[in-house]
């Protein structure tokens, strides 16, 4: 056995031992499947008062299915919740929110910016898509790309659902059951609803995917919260800087006193701060690479594709959106610490290195 390996076994050990006092403390995760890439999506039961559900998994009936064994392998069912909150807007984290409020008679909460949102969902849903193709036609990827992505997000759409969030929540409130108080903090980046729950007294934190021990948050370029559902924007200089958010609300986590971070998806991160830093120097080592092929680009200017193609190759068509929000956001960097600039006067946006 290498000392990687015993490495890797005592991480896996230590994970374990969080999730079970975690569990001995009322608060259990019930893994549930979706289709997407990201694997399954971690839902967690807080038994107290009210019984309270953390994330439900996409709208799916074999999700369905799954959620309510793990509650009846607690001794709970789906009736039972008084309280269900979601961490942020992605559909494998609310898709069956509408199913559970309509059958247990649950309290919603959720950040208040979301609720509307959430209650015209179909429309806000579409009107992410025509955000996310005005983004994508913008930053160079082909229109006939973008016809077929469009496509498969209007598809995936049925895996989300509408909610009324009758418990709105502001960052900085406290969301108070009968046997613990979790601060509600507002984290942006990897979407603009994200908050994260923390209980202080017993250091942990309910993160959704504003931290994820496996994989990076991918810092989506999302639609502003305050914008209609026929505000899609032309996804020039008006969109946001998600990757921006991100950093400064990583670095406000870090700040808090936390021993166990309890993911949306994976298993739990037992030393924030440690995860955090590495996040950090990661985004500036892609940084650097970015701005390393701007400098090498014919008349050492590119659009966002021609960057996410150079890096990814096809991924670059395959996962066009995640591509160009995690180039754009590494552009956003270079532009905002003045070694690069961005140039949207014509109808796609082009970078270059600052002089």
């Amino acid at each position: 056995m290498t000392a990687d390996t015993d490495a890797e076994n005592a991480t896996a050990d230590a994970e374990r031992a969080a999730l079970a006092d975690a569990a001995a403390s009322g608060i259990h995760v019930i893994p549930v499947p979706t289709p997407f890439l990201v694997g399954r999506v971690n839902c967690y039961l807080i038994e107290d008062d009210p019984l309270t559900l953390v994330d439900t998994g996409p709208n799916s009936g074999k999700s369905l299915d799954e959620l309510a064994g793990g509650l009846a392998e607690l001794g709970h069912s789906i009736e039972e919740l008084g309280l269900i909150v979601l961490t942020h807007q992605h559909m494998d984290h609310l898709g069956l929110v509408e199913i559970l409020q309509r059958r247990s008679g649950a309290e919603v909460a959720a950040l208040d910016l979301l609720a509307p949102y959430l209650e015209h969902f179909p429309a806000s849903a579409r009107a992410d898509d025509e955000f996310a193709s005005r983004v994508m036609l913008r930053h160079g990827i082909p229109a006939e790309v973008v016809t077929v992505l469009g496509s498969v997000g209007a598809a995936f759409r049925a895996f989300g659902s509408a909610a009324n969030v009758n418990r709105p929540l502001r960052g900085g409130d406290e969301l108070r059951l009968r046997d613990r108080t979790f601060a509600v903090t507002r984290r942006p980046g990897h979407s603009p609803s994200d908050i994260v729950l923390h209980d202080p007294r017993q250091r942990l934190l309910i993160g959704g995917d504003h931290l994820l021990s496996r994989i990076s948050s991918n810092p989506l370029l999302s639609r502003p919260l305050d914008h209609g559902p026929d505000e899609a924007g032309d996804g020039g200089l008006d969109r946001p800087h998600a990757l921006v958010d991100y950093i400064a609300s990583m670095r406000a986590t870090r700040e808090l006193s936390v021993a166990v971070t309890l993911g949306g998806h994976g298993p739990p991160v037992l030393d924030h701060r440690a995860l955090i830093d590495e996040r950090l120097r990661m985004h500036e080592r892609r940084a650097r690479r970015v701005l390393a092929m701007l400098e090498s680009s014919p008349g050492r200017q590119a659009t966002a594709y021609e960057l996410a193609s150079q890096m990814w190759g096809n991924v670059a068509v395959t996962q066009a959106y995640l591509t160009i929000s995690e180039i754009i956001g590494h552009l956003d960097l270079l532009v905002g610490d003045g070694r690069a600039t961005e140039d949207a006067s014509g109808p796609v946006t082009r970078f270059a290195p600052a002089a």
